[in-house]
């Protein structure tokens, strides 16, 4: 035990530094280098996120509707979100006087098991989530009910070919040209409804591609004078669609009139052009009128003519 005892300051690594010269120096970073283990860990950041589209997304080659978060709205998103507002509850107000359940297939189906009330529930129910579905969608700015909306007021509206035209109120007038009338009012509130909405969510990502910094958009005052002189455009074409598409029966005969007059009489007391017949006959002549304008490109046309005008 006695020959283990060292003396104070003595060690038993001394021997180790015996003729060397000890240097305090910075580490080679070259044998650091090569001393460091190098790891084969990716980072997470490093990993892009995968969505596996649904089978929808994959048969129409993506979303139908598209989601985006909007910054809160600035005046001009407002003044739409406002202005649609009051387009759906007067479309609503219209829909409900311009189509009633009968002539439904929900009608229909509810008089086959014995129950019509279960018509006139469904039919206010289809009415009552395009209204809510609307709302909901104009001030949340969410295409998705928008969508639903959309929907809900045209599978409203739906009818039989066999079933006439009648009004779900009574005092409502009863002349031909005044009902065509206010189905053409009824056609274009459908159509502001739908441009507007859409106005709200093109806006909406404009207005925060620009406030984030994503876009530099220059004259964004002169881009929303043009789209309001289009809303003053908007409601007069549609009109004259459903114009053009409603007065058939005095349209074709008019036309066979310059040729034979007997002919013509023969056509404007004809049963079948104010049924399906005619409103064929009279979707396939609005849209001869809309495949000429566009042959000769006159939408390009007057937006020349335009900014020739303000050159």
């Amino acid at each position: 035990m006695a020959d283990n005892i060292k003396p104070d300051g003595a060690s038993d690594t001394a021997h180790l530094y015996e003729s060397k010269v000890i240097r305090s120096s910075a580490p080679s970073r070259k044998k650091a280098a090569g001393r460091l283990k190098s790891s084969t860990e990716i980072p997470r950041d490093a990993i892009p996120e995968i969505h596996v589209p649904s089978w929808i997304e994959s048969f129409f080659g993506g979303p139908i509707v598209s989601t985006a978060k909007f910054l809160p709205a600035n005046n001009t998103v407002s003044m739409l979100q406002i202005s649609s507002a009051g387009i759906l509850f007067a479309l609503t107000l219209l829909t409900l006087a311009f189509t009633p359940v009968s002539g439904t297939a929900w009608f229909a189906i509810a008089n086959m098991i014995g129950i019509p009330i279960i018509g006139g529930i469904i039919h206010i129910l289809i009415m009552a989530i395009g209204a809510i579905g609307g709302v909901y969608g104009i001030f949340q700015r969410d295409q998705r009910a928008l969508l639903v909306s959309y929907v809900a007021m045209l599978v409203v509206t739906l009818r039989f070919a066999g079933s006439k035209v009648e009004f779900g109120f009574s005092f409502l007038p009863e002349d031909e040209i005044l009902q065509k009338i206010l189905l053409i009012s009824y056609a274009v509130f459908l159509v502001m409804y739908f441009e507007l909405t859409s106005g709200i969510i093109r806006f909406s990502m404009l207005d925060t591609s620009i406030r984030t910094g994503e876009v530099y958009v220059m004259g964004e005052g002169k881009i929303i004078r043009q789209y309001h002189q289009a809303l003053a455009i908007t409601p007069i074409v549609a009109a004259l669609v459903a114009l053009l598409t409603l007065l058939i029966n005095l349209i074709v005969p008019g036309i066979v009139g310059i040729f034979d007059s007997v002919q013509a009489a023969r056509l404007s007391e004809s049963v079948e052009l104010t049924s399906v017949y005619g409103v064929a006959m009279g979707t396939a002549f609005v849209f001869t009128i809309v495949a000429a304008a566009f042959a000769i490109n006159l939408p390009l046309r007057i937006q020349q003519m335009q900014e020739n005008r303000n050159s």
